[in-house]
C-alpha cells in the first residue's frame, strides 16, 4: 500500500494472496486491481503488476503460507499449472475447487514464480517458520518439517536471499544448521523473545558460535500497537545482554569485541541486508 510517509517505515510485498488460491484471495485481487483473472497468464500478469509497481519501493517480500501448508514447494510446469487454474478460477466460490494434490501443485508453481520475481527485483524472501499464533490449530508434524522443506528452495534459488523468521521454534537448532550451511539463508529472531526468552538466549549463544554474525537479526516487534513493542524490546535487550555476557564469561568472545557485535546484530545487519543501494539513492539523497 502507498503511504503518506513512505520514508517512515520500510515495507514488504505480501505474496500470500498471490499464491494461496483461496476465494478470499481472488476477491482481494479483484478489489485491489479491478481484475478478475480466469487464466494462469492473467493471474501472472497480476503478480507482475505488483512487482512492477512496488518492487523498487519494497525491501522484501513476505509469506505466512506456513500457517496453511508445508513449505515443500516443488517444481511444477507452467503447462500443468495452466490446466489447473481455469478449473479453480471458475469455481472460486467453492471451498474445494481443487483436490489437495492439485491445489498444492498450483500453489507450488505460483509461489516459485513469486520467488523468481523477488530475485529479479533483488528482494529477499521472508518466510514464517516455527510455532503458529493462536491455539488449538497447529499441526506440529508440519511445523517440524519447515527446516527440511526449505532446503529445496535454498538450493533451487541460490541467488535469492531468504529470511527464516521466528527461529523455527521449537526446532531452532535445525535453523542454525540451515544458516550455517546455506549462503542465502538468514535468521530473524522476531517474535522469538516473547515466545520463549530463555530459548532465545540459548539460540543466540549457539548461533553466534556456529554461524557468521552478519546472518542474524535479533529483534522484531510482532505487534500492531506500538506499546507492546517497547515491552518486547525490553525483553530482547535483556536476552541479548545475557547471551553475550555468558559467552564473554565462558571465554568464547572477548569483551572488547562485544560493542561492534552488539551494533551489528541489533541493527547493522538489518540496515545492510534490507536496503538496496538504488532504492536508497532514489529516496534518501
Amino acid at each position: 500500500m502507498e503511504t503518506e510517509q513512505p520514508g517512515l517505515l520500510d515495507h514488504d510485498i505480501s505474496i500470500l494472496q498471490l499464491c494461496r488460491c483461496s476465494a478470499a484471495d481472488f476477491a482481494w485481487v479483484e478489489a485491489e486491481t479491478g481484475r478478475r483473472p480466469t487464466t494462469l497468464d492473467e493471474w501472472l500478469d497480476v503478480i507482475d503488476f505488483y512487482f512492477a509497481t512496488y518492487g523498487a519501493k519494497a525491501v522484501a517480500v513476505k509469506s505466512q503460507i506456513a500457517y496453511s501448508r508445508a513449505l515443500d514447494f516443488e517444481p511444477v510446469t507452467k503447462a500443468h499449472a495452466s490446466r489447473l487454474f481455469p478449473h479453480h478460477a471458475d469455481r472460486v466460490g467453492a471451498l474445494h475447487a481443487l483436490g489437495p494434490e492439485d491445489l498444492k501443485a498450483l500453489q507450488d508453481y505460483l509461489f516459485r514464480y513469486c520467488v523468481g520475481k523477488a530475485g529479479e527485483c533483488g528482494l529477499p524472501v521472508k518466510l514464517h517458520t516455527g510455532v503458529l499464533a493462536g491455539y488449538g490449530v497447529m499441526q506440529l508434524g508440519r511445523t517440524r518439517g519447515n527446516a527440511a522443506d526449505v532446503c529445496r528452495l535454498l538450493q533451487d534459488f541460490p541467488e535469492t536471499r531468504f529470511v527464516l523468521m521466528h527461529i523455527g521454534y521449537p526446532y531452532e537448532h535445525e535453523f542454525i544448521a540451515l544458516a550455517k550451511h546455506y549462503p542465502n539463508a538468514a535468521i530473524d529472531m522476531c517474535w522469538a523473545w516473547i515466545i520463549n526468552p530463555v530459548a532465545g538466549v540459548r539460540f543466540l549463544k549457539e548461533f553466534l558460535m556456529a554461524v557468521p554474525s552478519n546472518k542474524i537479526f535479533t529483534f522484531g516487534g510482532d505487534y500492531v500497537a506500538v506499546e507492546p513493542i517497547y515491552g518486547h524490546a525490553f525483553v530482547a535487550r535483556r536476552g541479548i545482554a545475557q547471551a553475550l555476557s555468558q559467552l564473554v564469561a565462558e571465554g568464547w568472545i572477548a569483551l572488547d569485541d562485544t560493542r561492534d557485535l552488539i551494533d551489528r546484530i541489533m541493527r547493522g545487519n538489518a540496515l545492510q541486508f534490507f536496503r538496496k543501494a538504488p532504492r536508497e539513492d532514489a529516496t534518501h539523497p
